[in-house]
């Protein structure tokens, strides 16, 4: 059977770059750009030329080689003809392949917003796209506010759309701007336009203002729409927008869709989606969302020990798609709520050897409820937990002991005047009936003591001269006077490894002591040292 093609349109390099604390360089747009090359993605949307100075070098020359390049602005000023319009003039100057326009659809806010008529309006849409059809540019208009505008005016918000489709434009993209349709409405209205723009024309831009970005994206597909808006991990403006990590694999994986419909993106690129949404937050320096649908660290992880023995018989009685199939894993969680099986599921994925039936594991499982009822959350910490189960199973060397640790903490005023906090840790360890002693200053005590403790482990230091402290986390696990802290760091090393450890004390700074320690006797245990 033959299956319609839905084309994918990413416009995270504008739409995106409204996102909250995202600020885009030109390197990142670039790679970026070529991430969603390789993924599959048909168009491009990289940014608005002539807004601004990143935006309009980013437009000098074509930065995808498959996907088409597309260039966001808006249609000609009322008052003014497209050929004597500066913003037009930028779009068409530019190195895209296909010009977006955005246009208002909704006659409140083109006579509140622009101040024009409706007359007006509905003439800038026109010659904006015939003026961008004759100079040869793929032409696409953005009807913002069409779905408020058709509960509003439907007739008026028609005219629009169909204005564009007249003009020569190759999609009409339906915009749900404020993010507050429901599917249900977006199923009806855009049947409803397809009688006046066909469907094979038509697109759907959602927000995610109700969390139905995804759910109205798809309800538009149903509906006859060939072309969806999307961003990566759903970047945009106020709650974001449709997010392509989720729709890209319903279209491939679920047979409702897969069955009729086919996009750019193959099985193979598919597998890569897990890592290119994990590649993004990291040049956008954000920790991945781990509750994220489909590339999410937590997407494919089990915690209850009931659950974990069903996923362990058949991964199908808890998961919906193959972790594989997006470039995830699974993961069975180790917490108070583990039974064997979580155990021994994770014992299997850390390449730890034991037998099902080995008496230590029932002991693993009782140090691991009793360290969790002390505060602890091994399903953070991969690293402490392995620790914890090698120490159980008797496979840790005593590489040192620390003897004993010391921080200070000083305020006082510099040179200048100005007051300043002043951190020094000193350590002493000792290896093989060596004592070390080392101190090192840091911007506050927890860096200080991570410095001293780095700073002349003998023998050791060697592996763990590449250690970088990457994320620090602090959680009160018990309140009152005697407020329990539980203290979970993530490391990283040269080789692009990561790992976590927790600590847990009424003393802040033991508990990171703890996470400090177990950190690098990991490093230590995966070097082989």
């Amino acid at each position: 059977m033959s299956r319609e093609r839905v084309t994918l349109f990413d416009t995270t390099l504008r739409d995106g770059a409204q996102t909250t604390g995202v600020d885009f360089s030109l390197d990142d747009k670039k790679q970026i750009a070529a991430l969603l090359d390789a993924l599959g993605i048909d168009y491009v949307e990289g940014g608005y030329p002539g807004a601004n100075p990143l935006d309009t070098e980013f437009f000098k020359s074509r930065r995808t080689a498959k996907a088409r390049f597309a260039a966001f602005g808006m249609t000609r000023r009322a008052g003014r003809s497209a050929s004597n319009d500066p913003g037009i003039a930028a779009l068409l100057d530019s190195a895209a392949d296909s010009i977006v326009f955005v246009a208002k659809s909704w006659d409140y806010q083109v006579l509140v917003a622009l101040g024009c008529s409706l007359e007006e309006n509905l003439d800038g849409i026109t010659d904006s796209v015939r003026a961008a059809v004759a100079s040869g540019r793929e032409t696409i208009l953005d009807c913002e506010h069409f779905f408020d505008g058709y509960k509003a005016n439907p007739e008026y918000a028609i005219q629009c759309a169909a204005a564009a489709y007249a003009a020569g434009a190759r999609w009409i993209a339906l915009c749900d701007t404020n993010g507050g349709t429901l599917p249900h409405e977006v199923e009806e209205i855009v049947r409803a336009v397809s009688v006046h723009v066909p469907g094979d024309h038509l697109a759907i831009h959602a927000h995610n203002d109700t969390e139905q970005a995804v759910a109205n994206s798809l309800a538009a597909v149903r509906a006859g729409a060939r072309q969806i808006h999307g961003t990566l991990n759903g970047l945009g403006e106020r709650c974001g927008n449709a997010n392509l990590c989720s729709i890209i694999p319903t279209l491939m994986l679920k047979p409702e869709y897969s069955e009729k419909y086919e996009i750019g993106v193959t099985e193979e690129s598919l597998r890569g989606l897990t890592k290119i949404s994990h590649a993004l937050d990291e040049l956008l320096n954000r920790a991945p969302n781990r509750h994220a649908p489909y590339v999410g660290a937590s997407a494919f992880a089990t915690k209850a020990g009931i659950h974990a023995s069903a996923v362990m018989k058949d991964p199908r009685t808890y998961e919906h798609v193959t972790p594989e199939s997006v470039g995830n894993s699974r993961r069975v969680l180790v917490s108070d709520q583990a039974g064997k099986s979580n155990i021994l599921a994770e014992l299997e994925r850390l390449g730890v050897p034991v037998g099902r039936e080995d008496p230590r594991i029932a002991r693993l499982l009782v140090a691991v409820k009793d360290k969790e009822a002390q505060g602890y959350a091994f399903e953070g910490a991969d690293a402490s937990f392995e620790l914890l189960a090698r120490r159980v199973l008797g496979h840790v060397p005593d590489y040192f002991e620390v003897d004993r640790f010391r921080v200070d903490v000083e305020r006082r005023h510099n040179a200048r005047g100005e007051l300043e906090t002043f951190s020094e840790a000193t350590v002493r360890v000792n290896i093989d009936g060596q004592s070390l002693i080392s101190a090192a200053e840091g911007n506050g005590p927890v860096h200080a003591l991570y410095g001293a403790l780095c700073k002349d482990l003998g023998k050791y230091q060697q592996y763990i001269d590449d250690i970088e402290l990457l994320d620090f986390k602090v959680r009160i696990f018990q309140g009152g006077a005697d407020a329990v802290t539980r203290v979970l760091i993530e490391f990283g090393d040269k080789d692009g490894e990561t790992w976590t450890t927790v600590g847990v004390s009424p003393n802040l700074i033991d508990a990171s002591f703890q996470a400090l320690l177990d950190a690098i006797q990991y490093k230590l245990l995966k070097a082989g040292a």
